[in-house]
């Protein structure tokens, strides 16, 4: 297969996921200051499956489309005042969190136990960028941030980054396998 095939199956993969962390952002579970969501559970399954450049991208088209007003954000929501909302840091931490994630998987290897390291990396810096976010934003004090912002999202955080290590890994051999993904990199080590 050509490069440009391959590029160009790379790019279908990045706008698929990109719509998938949109359908996932759907389901919410209400909290007071900042709602549960399936976002971080989308982003990790886009790194741990595409790594860090795709995944990365997936996560940047999200919020591109998002911002121009597709409600495509929890509770279909959208816009630029979602980004620099109270809760705006979490979306924007997706960026970093989503290339970490990717980055850590390419310099260790695909399997299982790399996969779930790398997004419990993922979570927490998503949890670092939001919180801080929300104590600028809403002018909280940081025990306040903290605990509405960090502390209530953590045990939901490890699952969901142990259900993306998972999935992820398990879709990931399968597209590699079907030769619907391809390693974008000659040091990006696949799991044995």
């Amino acid at each position: 297969m050509t490069k440009e095939k391959q590029k160009l199956r790379s790019m279908i993969l990045t706008a698929l996921f990109a719509a998938i962390i949109g359908v996932l952002a759907q389901i919410t579970i209400p909290l007071p200051l900042v709602p549960i969501t399936g976002q971080t559970l989308a982003i990790g399954l886009a790194a741990t499956i595409l790594g860090s450049r795709y995944g990365t991208l997936s996560a940047i088209l999200y919020l591109i489309i998002g911002a121009i007003g597709v409600p495509v954000f929890a509770e279909f929501s959208a816009g630029i005042s979602k980004i620099f909302g109270p809760t705006g840091g979490y979306l924007v931490g997706f960026i970093p969190a989503t290339f970490l994630i990717g980055y850590y998987l390419e310099k260790t290897r695909f399997t299982l136990f790399h996969a779930f390291i790398a997004n419990l990396i993922g979570m927490i810096v998503t949890l670092i960028f939001g919180t801080i976010w929300l104590k600028i934003s809403a002018e909280l004090t940081w025990t306040a941030a903290i605990t509405g912002g960090f502390t209530p999202f953590v045990v939901v955080g490890i699952i969901k980054a142990a259900l993306a290590a998972w999935l992820g890994i398990i879709i990931r051999k399968r597209l590699l396998s079907a030769r619907l993904l391809f390693s974008t990199s000659s040091n990006m080590k696949q799991s044995a």
